[in-house]
């Protein structure tokens, strides 16, 4: 037997464009370079009985309701309402910035009806581009140098390991900024944890007598003998890995930043007072999180993890710098004329470099599908 799609890679892009593949009748192949599914999602039970999110903490949230109604056929979702906190000045304080943040950390008592106001005086008093030209302008035509020199500067030079005018504007888009009380780190209006885990439901999407998973299988290095499962001339490939890799770096590698993540079993109910803590001017770590405020798991002993970012190893995040802009903009016209025959996809953070939420990966990989079928 042939298989009519090839799915090159089973996170989150790669399980919802099969599942939705195999749904339209089609024989799909997953193939999965790791020995686990569900990409940056996966997520196990430690022996402390908490279940340990592998690669730092992922809380799913989304304005789409198709998205939401999608993924809850595979999993019952803990309603959850992440909320962060910043350790600054030797406290910890609401984030994103909202009221009570202003006047904890500036000893003042504003009101909600004048934070637009205090947020105006503190952007006149700053100096910044318009339009913005680079991630700093970005946060301080919003909140003014000082509350960026607190909370942004210091977090992003650790995160990415460069100057933040190095950086494009649009990493700033994901930051938002409150005038009430609201602290919430989202306000989605879909907002929830998998119960028993992004793991197990990325195993039910898959679960179909379509589909054929494929584990500890590197595509690059199997490509030329796939002959006899998939016909590459007449099925849908669906791509989710890097983008530059899938066209031999011809137009020169992309960069992707890294993290070190150190995981540490605490002997006590709970470590912080809330899910995540940022560090942004404290320590070589960016932030710390504990996952029981997030699964709701009940154990006399909680898990905590602390990232440190690098420049190499696992891909997480795509560097928006010019330079790397440039190379993707060359790559996905390649992409473009593949995509523009209808039997190729590329899809999800790695194959389209972007800096998606989880949410916006599954749309994409829906729409995607949609578009070819």
């Amino acid at each position: 037997m042939k298989y009519d799609c090839l799915v090159i890679g089973a996170g989150l892009s790669g399980c919802t464009a099969a599942r939705l593949l195999a749904e339209a009748d089609k024989k799909v192949l997953v193939l999965e370079k790791g020995r686990n599914i569900a990409g940056n999602c996966h997520d196990y039970l430690s022996e402390a009985g908490v279940t340990v999110h592998t690669h730092g903490p992922h809380i799913f949230h989304t304005v789409y309701k198709e998205v939401w109604d999608f993924l809850s056929r595979f999993t019952s979702f803990r309603l959850f309402q992440h909320r962060v906190l910043s350790y600054v000045h030797g406290m910890t304080v609401p984030f994103p910035i909202n009221r009570d943040t202003l006047n904890a950390v500036f000893g003042e008592n504003i009101s909600t009806q004048d934070v637009q106001e205090f947020l105006k005086q503190e952007v006149k008093n700053s100096d910044f581009k318009v339009p913005s030209e680079n991630f700093q302008d970005a946060v301080v035509c919003q909140i003014g140098e000082r509350l960026y020199e607190l909370f942004y500067k210091n977090y992003t030079i650790k995160q990415w390991g460069r100057d933040p005018k190095e950086l494009s504007a649009d990493v700033a888009a994901r930051i938002p900024v409150r005038s009430n009380r609201d602290n919430r780190y989202f306000s989605d209006k879909y907002q929830g944890i998998p119960i028993g885990g992004y793991t197990k439901m990325a195993e039910k999407m898959l679960d179909h007598p379509n589909i054929t998973l494929m584990t500890g299988c590197d595509y690059f290095q199997i490509k030329d003998n796939l002959g006899s499962l998939y016909d590459a001339e007449k099925g849908i490939t669906v791509y989710t890995g890097t983008l530059d890799q899938f066209f031999e770096y011809k137009y020169g590698n992309l960069e992707y930043r890294s993290l070190d993540i150190q995981f540490k079993t605490v002997d006590k109910e709970f470590y912080q007072e809330a899910p995540v803590v940022n560090y942004p001017n404290d320590y070589d770590f960016t932030r710390i999180t504990e996952f029981k405020h997030m699964t709701g798991e009940k154990s006399d002993k909680t898990v905590i993890c602390m990232e440190y970012p690098k420049q190499t190893g696992h891909p997480y995040y795509a560097v928006l710098t010019k330079e790397n802009m440039e190379k993707r903009a060359k790559y996905m016209e390649e992409v473009k004329a593949l995509e523009k025959t209808g039997r190729f996809i590329f899809t999800g953070r790695l194959a389209e470099y972007k800096y998606y939420n989880m949410d916006q990966a599954v749309k994409s990989a829906m729409d995607k599908v949609r578009g070819v079928l």
